[in-house]
């Protein structure tokens, strides 16, 4: 994140106590002018956008600190809990390492996902199955009937099941399993000793069809972490279900008594510029943009596999506005 120097404190001091005419103004105290002047800094700084990069596995410490200090002004980081679809769980214990060194993050929970089906649906498979097969033979110029037994291939309809010992599966999607989901984020994100107030972004990925159990397991997830009262809930979602998952989510809330937009990540590279606020992704309430997904880049001699990012604050899970 961005560090807020006290020769840039001193000259709004100076800016602020000094009138026109070059004598001071009237002010309470200096501690409530250096508190001003520290607030302004403030507001200036998240004004955005903000680059930052996410990545599966943490790259190490040593690469973090490079990347830092990098010409491009990387300062915020996808920090993954792990999480069903994301078992991998070598960011666990780097948020004090993380916010020591000066990096902002967004805290990323990769819930359960269609991958592409619908949750409960059957499906057609082929099966083997043993019949009584007729078979007719001439034997001496005379037909001969016997009866033999034969595997043959049929199709069948059948209610799908998540493979033995996984996490992460279509059939897991429903509203029983976003609460369980949520109170495992939310359990995650207290391990890591993220504050009270955190947001913790759900990834949701792309859908062509975005299923009822679905809608069902994000609205679920929404409620316990709303009822929780740790955390906040936002989102990871492609732009194409963005909409959808918007218009769900804040009737959850308002049910809550939260008028406020929950932040949104938004996935689509169209138009993609590190210049640009996430809202030119073409939704107002977009507060983070991913634009390029799985690029590789070198900085300080550090090569990784990364999508790229703007935000409009600097650490998107935790520089979020108390109180909204």
């Amino acid at each position: 994140m961005p560090k807020v120097e006290w020769r840039a404190i001193l000259a709004l001091l100076s800016a602020g106590l000094i009138a026109s005419n070059g004598s001071p103004t009237a002010t309470p105290s200096l501690g409530d002018a250096v508190e001003r002047a520290t607030a302004n800094i403030a507001v200036n700084l998240s004004g955005g956008p903000h680059l930052g990069f996410d990545t599966f596995s943490y790259p190490g410490d040593d690469a973090m600190r490079a990347w830092l200090t990098a010409d491009k002004p990387y300062r915020w980081v996808g920090y993954y809990l792990s999480a069903p679809c994301h078992t991998d769980s070598s960011w666990e214990g780097k948020r004090e390492t993380l916010s020591n060194m000066g990096w902002g993050m967004a805290v990323i929970y990769v819930g359960q996902q269609t991958w592409g089906r619908t949750p409960g649906a059957k499906i057609a498979v082929t099966r083997f199955v043993t019949k009584r097969v007729r078979q007719v033979k001439t034997r001496h110029g005379k037909r001969v009937v016997s009866y033999v037994k034969k595997r043959v291939p049929v199709r069948v309809l059948v209610s799908p099941r998540a493979a033995r010992g996984s996490s992460c599966s279509t059939q897991f999607v429903s509203g029983s399993r976003g609460t369980a989901d949520a109170n495992d984020a939310i359990a995650k994100a207290a391990a890591e000793g993220f504050a009270n107030g955190t947001v913790i972004f759900l990834d949701i990925e792309r859908m062509d069809a975005v299923p009822k159990a679905m809608r069902d397991y994000y609205r679920a997830w929404t409620e316990r972490v709303v009822e929780d009262g740790r955390f906040r809930p936002a989102y990871y979602a492609h732009s194409f279900n963005a909409n959808l998952v918007y218009k769900d989510v804040k009737q959850v809330l308002a049910g809550a008594g939260i008028s406020s937009d929950p932040p949104f990540w938004i996935s689509s590279g169209r138009g993609f510029g590190e210049d640009k606020s996430p809202s030119d992704v073409g939704h107002a309430f977009a507060q983070v943009w991913q634009g390029l997904t799985d690029v590789v880049e070198t900085h300080n001699g550090v090569k990784l596999p990364i999508d790229v990012n703007v935000a409009q604050l600097p650490s998107p899970s935790e520089d979020y506005p108390g109180g909204e």
